[in-house]
């Protein structure tokens, strides 16, 4: 039994114990433990703001955008829906992929202060779109954000803007164009109509002379859907509006139509290039383009999605104020246009020219007019204005 009594250990070795306990066997287990702390603690707050631990503050930026709107259903992301695929749904999952925005500022756009100048319809393309949002200005940004995006959408440009800036409100006009073949020009009885036709330049005067009378402040309620006659938001202001020289392309020829607005209402642009179209034809008669002004109510045609694309947006104002205060760059984009023209020439004509030769939307529209009935005024009437209407998110929407 007394073989078995462990002797007590001698006193130096005890003060030697407890020397090295208190020199760190001890200690090393509470700076383990308060470690581990400080980890779950940066763990828990990093939840929040996704990887916080990168330490880059977030800056207010504005990004120059391209795209191909074939095969999407307009700019503007629908959250929670994933039938209709936008261009924003493919913008957002590269801007959490490649690392500038944490992925819950993705599932809600809010949190980043998301803003497009310009909502873009279903099929219609882009050289020139401006968002702004707050990002982390992380290295290469441009390049890791293209990284994950298809080829038919380019992030072409970036720049720092002031801390309140909103792309959509301070954004002074938009410029479309139109690109569409010109035997849509082609007089119903004194032309060939098809894509043998070449438009002359008598032709192209009298379109210019019709896109002219668009110019200045008119009530475009007949131009859109859901707008009464005594709405003021009907009211638009269209700064020029004309018909470029016509091009071949693949055989077929082309011209391309360019109207600067301060902004423009859900299929405004289609509806003013259609009615055009349906007077250079001889189907409608010039004076339904001033009629189509007043309160009665007028069966404007649309022309197809196919050919429109958000050319640039301006920002005049904003320049003025801050493009030379020594700290912020004006939104001119003059360094960006040669990859501008580019995109255009790689994805947008080729796209337009493509499609219009296999589904033909120009031919098939222009065999809606001999039948559209350009003078019915009593199938309906002016609708009464509504406290509801008037408030079309961004405004620019065709």
């Amino acid at each position: 039994m007394a073989g078995n009594v462990q002797a007590p250990a001698p006193v130096g070795a005890r003060l030697q114990q407890d020397r090295k306990a208190r020199s760190g066997w001890q200690g090393g287990a509470r700076v383990w433990e308060e470690t581990e702390q400080q980890a779950k603690k940066l763990k828990s707050s990093g939840d929040e703001d996704g990887e916080q631990h990168r330490k880059l503050p977030k800056r207010k930026i504005v990004l120059l955008m391209a795209y191909s709107g074939k095969g999407y259903h307009g700019m503007q992301r629908n959250v929670g829906s994933s039938q209709f695929k936008t261009i924003e749904d493919d913008l957002v999952s590269a801007l959490v992929r490649s690392g500038c925005i944490p992925e819950n500022h993705g599932e809600d756009m809010r949190k980043m202060s998301f803003q497009r100048c310009a909502r873009t319809d279903k099929g219609v393309s882009a050289a020139g779109q401006v968002v702004s949002l707050k990002v982390w200005l992380i290295d290469d940004i441009l390049e890791k954000i293209n990284s994950h995006l298809p080829s038919h959408i380019r992030i072409l440009g970036l720049k720092r803007v002031t801390g309140g800036f909103n792309s959509k409100n301070k954004c002074d006009a938009r410029t479309y164009f139109y690109m569409l073949p010109t035997f849509a020009f082609a007089h119903k009885d004194r032309d060939v109509q098809d894509e043998t036709y070449r438009l002359t330049a008598e032709t192209l005067q009298s379109v210019n002379r019709l896109l002219a009378c668009y110019k200045g402040t008119h009530n475009f309620h007949n131009f859109t859907s859901q707008k009464g006659p005594r709405e003021p938001s009907a009211q638009r202001y269209i700064l020029d509006m004309y018909c470029e020289e016509p091009f071949v392309r693949e055989g077929m020829e082309f011209a391309v139509i360019k109207v600067k607005g301060q902004s423009f209402m859900t299929h405004q642009i289609r509806k003013m290039v259609g009615l055009v179209v349906a007077i250079v034809k001889g189907y409608a008669p010039e004076s339904v383009l001033a009629r189509s002004w007043g309160e009665a109510k007028v069966d404007v045609p649309k022309a197809p999605g196919l050919g429109l694309v958000l050319e640039r947006v301006h920002f005049e104002k904003y320049n003025q104020r801050f493009g030379n205060d020594g700290l912020h760059e004006p939104l001119d984009w003059a360094q960006e246009e040669a990859e501008v023209a580019a995109f255009k020439e790689q994805h947008i004509y080729p796209a337009i020219v493509s499609t219009e030769r296999h589904e033909r939307s120009m031919a098939q529209w222009l065999s809606t007019l001999p039948v559209h009935d350009f003078s019915a005024t009593a199938h309906a009437a002016a609708k009464v204005p509504s406290p509801l209407e008037g408030s079309e998110g961004d405004g620019d929407s065709d």
